[in-house]
């Protein structure tokens, strides 16, 4: 993830085991490239057999074109997404797929930050529209996230 934040830091989803952040994705099969039609949510919290196996991921999914199942676990994270003199990209979830990619990520749900050097945090924050602002009251100036860009890679 990319973004220009002003005088915000530790941004990351809320999420936790009483209210799970649901990650919303676009999957495609790696073995024969379909595409699900659909986005896809799940949480790092529940977790689900794999058919014919013994093992258990946070996500599976049968293809409908070539009907294998795939699995994808969330192994590390959320990650808060921290302020920096330089902005680049920082991972804020890592996940063990197997036979599928994740293509596009929709940040639905409630993110969560901190004011930059003042003890404020913000709740509720809705990043659908791909911007938000906010003031805060104990620095007395306005904070912003903009210009996000979402990346999904290996």
């Amino acid at each position: 993830m990319m973004l220009t934040s002003k005088s915000v830091t530790a941004l990351q989803p809320t999420d936790t085991e009483e209210n799970p952040y649901f990650y919303t994705f676009r999957v495609q099969c790696t073995s024969c490239h379909e595409t699900h039609p659909n986005w896809v949510s799940f949480n790092r919290f529940d977790v689900h057999e794999i058919p014919g196996s013994r093992g258990e991921a946070n996500f599976v999914w049968k293809c409908r074109l070539c009907t294998k199942t795939h699995t994808a676990s969330i192994t590390s994270g959320p990650k808060a997404y921290e302020a920096q003199e330089k902005q680049g990209s920082q991972n804020i979830l890592e996940m063990d797929c197997r036979g599928l990619e994740f293509i596009e990520f929709k940040p639905d749900g409630e993110w969560e930050a901190k004011g930059v050097d003042s003890t404020t945090t913000f709740t509720g924050i809705d990043l659908i529209e791909g911007e938000w602002y906010d003031y805060d009251e104990k620095k007395g100036e306005e904070v912003s996230i903009k210009e996000i860009t979402w990346t999904v890679g290996r």
